[in-house]
């Protein structure tokens, strides 16, 4: 980037809550956030230039299509502040971060506002994969599956196995690391889980088969919640750190980021990737890459940790090869040596991922965004990574079709 776009602050909603439950809407779920995100960053709504709303499937879930009309009710003074929203799949909030970016680079704006929500738990659990499964080809995708995604992804561990062969035991230990992450974040939806003995086994009774490989605890959850974030062009970062008596060298920055689509159909993917060879999914490499790039890093020695999309535990291992820790079909050797651990050489998901933190789908890329700049700056609070000044992003949206990463730091 030609110049830096900077992270004020901002806030995440506790994902363990129920809105429904509790007799809310999701517009409480955005104003709620948005009005602690501002308490955050000191800010009055009418010094938001514009708002950038991530959000895959409110009509689906809520019935309710034009978010940013929303923001005026939140607050006055958005009243009247261009708004736009942004969907990708899971993906939808680092879209809408990107869009905020691209904003502030091109000199349209210099604070924006990125919204990220879902409201997906006022829906039974069979209706939330059929609204999810949208995502996906319509009528040619998974069409025998009961649970979409858990089948899309057991196809990619299926792939996994026939190329480079793959231990049940390495998948399960990827989601135990996050399931413990949880319990360190006091905003994550398995925070107070407990696990008994075949938790994370091949047990059919204590970890039951969702789908092929996926068992219950490879599973992202189904989560309610939001993130909000503030960025800055440079201008404003310096006259927001002057007027609070900080240094702009002590405020995150993104420092790259990479964007990539990849054919729709997995098959499709997995068929040209097949006759390529190396990475499984190259369109995921190349987003990460392209942020490595753009940040002036080479790879993930340059990072102190990770924030990835683990709506399955196969999908984190992938990652694990596409951010580069390990060669393509090796990423079980950073799960066996530790590597990605809390306290280990490059820790993955800190923050319990979407498989303990949870994953409210268009607020996911914003929440990493966010968890990564209080890493970076000391305010992680118990899921601190000791030293962190540079973290990387990888949200995905759909089967690997809509891929995004972004380093951040200072």
């Amino acid at each position: 980037m030609t110049q830096p776009v900077f992270i004020l602050g901002g806030a995440q909603s506790d994902f363990a809550a129920n809105w429904t439950r509790a007799d809310k809407t999701l517009f409480d779920l955005i104003a709620d956030t948005t009005r602690a995100a501002l308490a955050d960053v000191n800010m009055d709504a009418s010094e938001i230039d514009a708002v950038h709303v991530g959000n895959f499937a409110g009509e689906l879930f809520c019935g309710q299509g034009l978010l940013g009309g929303m923001m005026g009710h939140v607050d006055p003074g958005f009243e009247g502040k261009p708004t736009s929203r942004h969907e990708a799949a899971c993906a939808s909030g680092s879209m809408a971060i990107l869009a905020a970016m691209s904003d502030i680079l091109a000199g349209h704006y210099d604070t924006v506002a990125v919204v990220g929500v879902e409201m997906m738990r006022n829906v039974p659990g069979e209706t939330a994969a059929q609204h999810l499964g949208s995502a996906a080809w319509a009528g040619r995708e998974a069409l025998g599956a009961r649970y979409l995604w858990p089948a899309m992804f057991s196809d990619l561990a299926e792939e996994y196995d026939r190329r480079y062969g793959l231990k049940y035991e390495h998948l399960a230990a990827i989601s135990k690391i996050n399931f413990d992450n949880a319990k360190r974040n006091p905003n994550a939806q398995t925070r107070s889980w407990q696990f008994g003995e075949g938790s994370f086994s091949q047990d059919d009774e204590t970890n039951p088969v969702i789908e092929g490989w996926m068992r219950k605890s490879d599973c992202g959850q189904v989560t309610d919640g939001a993130a909000v974030i503030v960025l800055a062009g440079e201008r404003s970062a310096r006259d927001y750190a002057e007027a609070r008596g900080l240094d702009l060298a002590d405020i995150p920055r993104l420092k790259g980021w990479g964007h990539t689509t990849a054919p729709l159909l997995m098959d499709t993917k997995l068929e040209k990737s097949r006759k390529e060879g190396g990475y499984v999914l190259p369109w995921t490499r190349q987003a990460i890459t392209d942020a490595y790039t753009r940040a002036g890093i080479s790879g993930p020695d340059d990072i102190d940790g990770i924030e990835t999309h683990d709506c399955f535990s196969v999908t984190e291992y992938m990652a694990i090869e596409h951010f580069g820790l390990t060669a393509p079909g090796e990423g079980w050797k950073a799960v066996e040596d530790g590597s990605i651990a809390f306290d280990g050489k490059l820790p993955v998901n800190p923050s319990g991922g979407l498989i303990g933190l949870g994953h409210p789908v268009g607020a996911t890329g914003v929440r990493m965004a966010l968890d990564c700049a209080r890493q970076t700056t000391g305010r992680a609070g118990d899921m601190q990574v000791e030293g962190a000044k540079t973290f990387a992003t990888f949200n995905v949206g759909g089967s690997g079709t809509a891929n995004v990463s972004f380093v951040i730091g200072v």
